[in-house]
């Protein structure tokens, strides 16, 4: 049903450049996720804070960001990505200030709102550029390498935050972070053409896919389409099996498979590793036409679970059960592109900012609901839990996939 206008052919090096530009601030807005939470243990000393209040700063950003990013859509249709990039980078840098500046917790609880706010339109403008300006054959690549640039910012952030922290004081990581964001900004705006996407929506070529497709009656049309509940309700359950080896596969696996702190730690590492190798397979399975999307999601999901099921049983003993954690990566990051070009199908034309923020609202809502829920889980001695919950998540993203598929492969009426 997607009646999307196709970007047009580029060149190598044109394509090149808008991959970039978005696969940098994508990198970025997934660093400043992570902007507060490696220094807690700094800032519970020097603001004599719980780790329970500190746990709802990072709640309180994804629930900013999961907000914001439904009505941040419309700001990119309206004004265009390229603009609402700028003031998105300009106000990770703000966030970022504050937190530096903090002399107690409200301080704290501002920035980490500012970076929410900030963070919020950075999918609808991703896929807005991407959609708008990646020529069709690179389509596949253009979303591999967004997917791999979001994994990069996560791991790096740890890393950058927690030896400025150690090395030069908490204070001035979050200065670093600043300038960073506006050294990003600075990139945007001098490659700013290669993010510019005013000039192809007003293009003979999308009044004309306007004029064959009937006009939505107002700017909540889309809303009235089951499939962009449908996709929203994927991305809020398919969070969940991210959120649970995020947050508790260390613990989990210490308890199943009898691991040392050190060793358990590893796991989330190696999953994001190997979901950045399945990014950029799942890329060439997209580009290269190997399959329908939505059977690719349902493949590569479905491995996962059962790798996950099998470590959640425990008979493969210690290490063993660490690596079918880190291989289960695999199958969720070669789903990642599949997964883009299936909402792009589904994606009316003249409303791919609203579309994408309304869908990927449901990334934040998802991780600001299950991190809880598997919280409690542990609490409650319920360490398999973790791992079952997660394969079961994938599995009914993975349904949900195959309907949504069905639901795109309809005539437009």
């Amino acid at each position: 049903m997607s009646s999307l206008v196709s970007a047009p052919e580029s060149s190598f090096r044109a394509d090149a450049t808008t991959i970039s530009v978005v696969g940098l601030a994508h990198a970025t807005s997934h660093f400043f996720q992570l902007l507060l939470p490696p220094l807690f243990p700094w800032l519970a000393t020097e603001f004599s804070l719980s780790f329970a209040q500190l746990g709802t700063v990072a709640s309180l950003f994804y629930l900013v960001s999961a907000l914001g990013q439904a009505a941040a859509g419309f700001l990119v249709d309206r004004f265009g990505a390229r603009a609402v990039m700028f003031g998105g980078l300009a106000l990770f840098a703000a966030a970022a200030v504050v937190g530096a500046l903090a002399n107690g917790y409200p301080m704290l609880v501002a920035s980490a709102a500012l970076a929410g706010i900030a963070n919020s339109p950075f999918h609808p403008i991703d896929y807005s550029i991407i959609n708008q300006r990646v020529s069709h054959r690179r389509i596949g690549h253009a979303y591999s390498a967004h997917g791999l640039s979001g994994t990069l910012g996560y791991a790096s952030a740890t890393l950058v935050m927690v030896l400025m922290a150690q090395q030069f004081g908490w204070r001035t990581a979050l200065g670093a972070a600043a300038g960073f964001a506006l050294c990003v900004l600075a990139v945007a705006v001098i490659f700013r053409d290669a993010i510019d996407t005013r000039s192809l929506a007003a293009s003979p070529s999308a009044r004309k896919a306007d004029s064959s497709n009937k006009a939505p009656e107002s700017s909540l049309a889309f809303m009235r389409q089951p499939v962009v509940w449908l996709c929203f309700v994927f991305f809020f359950v398919l969070t969940f099996s991210n959120s649970a080896i995020q947050n508790f596969s260390t613990p989990a696996l210490q308890a199943i498979a009898g691991l040392k702190l050190t060793v358990a730690a590893t796991a989330l590492t190696g999953y994001l590793v190997c979901s950045g190798i399945g990014q950029l397979a799942g890329g060439f399975a997209i580009s290269r036409q190997w399959a329908d999307p939505e059977r690719i999601i349902a493949g590569a999901l479905t491995g996962s679970a059962l790798l996950l099921f099998i470590a959640a049983s425990g008979v493969a003993g210690g290490v063993p059960t660490l690596l079918l954690v880190m291989l289960a990566g695999l199958g969720t990051g070669v789903a990642g592109p599949s997964r883009d070009l299936l909402i792009k199908r589904a994606t009316p034309v003249g409303a791919t900012g609203r579309v994408y923020g309304m869908v990927y609202s449901g990334l934040d809502a998802g991780l600001a609901v299950s991190a809880p829920i598997f919280g409690w889980l542990m609490d409650h001695d319920l360490p398999r839990s973790i791992f079952i919950g997660a394969g079961a998540a994938m599995v009914l993203a993975m349904l949900i996939g195959l309907g949504v598929g069905r639901f795109v492969k309809q005539p437009s009426a």
